[in-house]
């Protein structure tokens, strides 16, 4: 496309219903730029990440338990005007604010507090002003006393939430108060698309994903309970069955990226292997057999193998490592085999040196703690290729 004449160009201005975004001051983007970095520690980066970000648990406040009805030791909503508000000096400063409601009174002691969180109730208290607290009652010298409760000044009729109060993952620094309108504002613009067609969610009786999103960060207060804290509720089973997909097909993604890539087939078996399996003083059980099989069927292939070999300690695993080691080595690439500490490395050495030294096979060995010019002879002997196996720690490759 040619570009437009110059004197063109000049009467082209931007629409005024767009206007250049204004730069953040120093002071708002670097309150933003910790806001960002808090966020990460909890793997939150941009809108989706909010909205997966998922209750641990709930609070009720969403009914007012009258105070002589408060179970102790069990998180409840009290509401009640303020009878008075003192600082405390014994045994320690603190702050001390008395709630009273039809049914009794209740103390909110803080331990640690502000003075203009003294001044607020103390407004609150010459206004005749009521106050709505969260937390556990438990026994106290004046009575009944909530600690550090979480509440608010109430000012003209404040409805109660529809929904269980969402308690989320937090970080040093971020509060569930933040988290929660982060959490609110992600909502709102998330579109929350489903992922499946219908059919499989029909089978599988699954709520749509929306649905299921919405469910868990605004939950009905008659929610089932052991369905939540177990998480069978149909909510949590959406959110499990979309996790395990997607890790599924990140799975055969990455199968089929190495299904496309090439390498050397190792062709086998070797007169080494058979040798090897000859001289044991034991034989192979059936698991150990079928393993190898399946090892050494991917070996062959033109493109690489990526298996995870799994047992319990003694069952074997490393007899079956020393066999696919020997098909490398027959097939004229020498094996490396890396254990993630000199301890377990070592005792593959000790492993390997008397299976596969009464074979002729030579192995090198390579670690952090060894002499400059004891490594400098092993990886001589591994370019040289007289060492056929080299055995040790990450020193393998760093």
């Amino acid at each position: 496309m040619c570009p437009a004449p110059r004197s063109a160009r000049k009467r082209v201005s931007a629409p005024s219903a767009a206007p250049a975004e204004k730069p953040r001051s120093g002071r708002a983007a670097a309150a933003g730029d910790a806001l960002a970095a808090k966020l990460a520690r909890l793997g939150i980066r941009r809108d989706l990440d909010r909205v997966l970000h998922l209750p641990l648990r709930y609070e009720d406040e969403t009914r007012v338990t009258p105070i002589a009805a408060a179970a102790t030791g069990v998180p409840v909503q009290i509401e009640g005007r303020l009878v008075s508000v003192e600082i405390a000096l014994r045994p320690r400063r603190h702050l001390i604010a008395r709630v009273a409601d039809a049914s009794g009174e209740a103390v909110l002691r803080f331990l640690n507090f502000y003075g203009s969180q003294h001044k607020a109730l103390q407004a609150a208290l010459s206004q005749g002003l009521r106050v709505r607290a969260f937390g556990e009652i438990r026994p106290g010298f004046f009575g009944g006393e909530m600690i550090h409760p979480r509440y608010r000044v109430l000012r003209g009729e404040v409805p109660l939430p529809r929904a269980l109060t969402p308690v989320y993952p937090v970080t040093a620094g971020l509060s569930q108060a933040v988290v929660r309108q982060l959490i609110e504002q992600a909502l709102a613009r998330a579109a929350l698309e489903d992922t499946l067609p219908q059919p499989p969610l029909e089978s599988l009786r699954l709520p749509a994903f929306r649905e299921a999103v919405l469910a868990l960060h605004h939950l009905d207060p008659e929610a089932d309970v052991v369905a939540l804290a177990d998480r069978s509720h149909p909510a949590w089973r959406r959110m499990k069955f979309d996790e395990l997909l997607a890790q599924q097909l990140s799975m055969r993604r990455h199968y089929r990226e190495r299904r496309a890539r090439a390498a050397a087939p190792l062709r086998g078996p070797g007169a080494l292997e058979g040798s090897l399996l000859a001289a044991l003083p034991f034989r192979l059980t059936g698991a150990q057999e079928r393993a190898w099989r399946e090892i050494g069927a991917d070996l062959a292939q033109p493109h690489p193998m990526h298996r995870l070999l799994q047992g319990d300690v003694g069952s074997g695993k490393t007899i079956v490592s020393a066999l696919a080691a020997l098909r490398a080595a027959h097939s004229g690439f020498p094996p490396a085999v890396m254990a993630p500490t000199e301890i377990l490395a070592e005792q593959h050495l000790r492993k390997f040196t008397e299976w596969l030294a009464p074979l002729g096979v030579t192995i090198a060995w390579l670690s952090g703690s060894q002499a400059k010019a004891e490594r400098a002879a092993a990886l001589r002997d591994i370019a040289a290729g007289a060492a056929q196996v080299a055995i040790g720690t990450h020193a393998l490759f760093q």
